[in-house]
């Protein structure tokens, strides 16, 4: 499939889908990243704006990987929040992002779709990874960017760890119609966990995301964000989102890291 028969988003009917908490969403042809994009509109724009982009040129994921896809051939979204949460209790918005794309990929696909801790989407038996979530601070707001492969061809995909709904054999889908059933749920589930006092136990996200997470109960290798790795058994994830990690019968918490699932 090339890039001059992937259809574009259709506008009118993703403005017409939208509802609470999103307030407005604006679609480019092409920029560097969506999320720096709203991260410098912050002061200026309302919580719950979404910007997408059919292409995007230098988006980066978490740990600074470049996140690269062909026009239209994804999906590449921003959303600005502002939850009147706690901080300290933020760090559940890119895990709950997480759920929100799982759900609607499983449901619209009909995939194997699950997490990988921490906001990684992982397809089929193999495990790859066909989206990616970043949450980053920009003051008083949270800006959560979204990089799913939709109808990215193998060829397409930058490395062989990496696929996307189409290489799964998923049907043909209608990514405005993907968009807007992610927009929803992320919504919802935003808004559940945001009246709870992002207390993420009373909102039942926590429960949602451990039943949705591949991580459990594998042994995995954590590459930490300062260089170091180690290893041991996914045991579980806690109240605040930590993966944790058994090791020579010792208990490791893990709130930052790159995972790798060992066969």
């Amino acid at each position: 499939m090339t890039s001059h028969v992937r259809p574009a988003l259709d506008r009118a009917r993703l403005q017409a889908a939208l509802g609470p908490p999103w307030s407005g969403i604006e679609i480019v042809d092409a920029t560097e990243s969506t999320n720096a994009d709203l991260i410098d509109a912050a002061p200026t724009q309302p919580a719950g704006t979404v910007l997408v982009a059919e292409y995007q040129r230098t988006g980066r994921g978490r740990l600074d990987r470049r996140w690269a896809s062909p026009p239209r051939a994804g999906l590449t979204f921003s959303v600005l929040l502002r939850p009147s949460a706690p901080a300290s209790q933020w760090g559940w918005l890119p895990l709950l992002t997480g759920v929100a794309v799982r759900d609607a990929v499983a449901e619209l696909s009909g995939l194997d779709a699950a997490l990988k801790w921490p906001n990684d989407l992982v397809l089929g038996a193999g495990g790859r990874k066909a989206a990616g979530i970043l949450a980053q601070v920009a003051g008083d707001a949270a800006v959560v960017g979204v990089g799913l492969n939709v109808t990215t061809t193998a060829a397409e995909l930058p490395v062989d760890t990496a696929t996307s709904l189409t290489v799964e054999g998923a049907p043909p889908l209608d990514r405005t119609e993907l968009l807007v059933a992610i927009l929803a749920r992320l919504g919802a589930r935003y808004t559940q966990w945001d009246d709870t006092g992002g207390d993420a136990e009373a909102s039942g996200l926590a429960a949602d995301y451990r039943d949705r997470c591949a991580t459990i109960g594998r042994d995995v290798v954590v590459s930490g964000t300062d260089g170091g790795s180690f290893e041991g058994r996914a045991a579980g994830i806690d109240a605040d989102g930590r993966l944790v990690l058994t090791s020579d019968g010792r208990q490791r918490l893990v709130a930052a890291g790159d995972v790798r699932h060992l066969r």
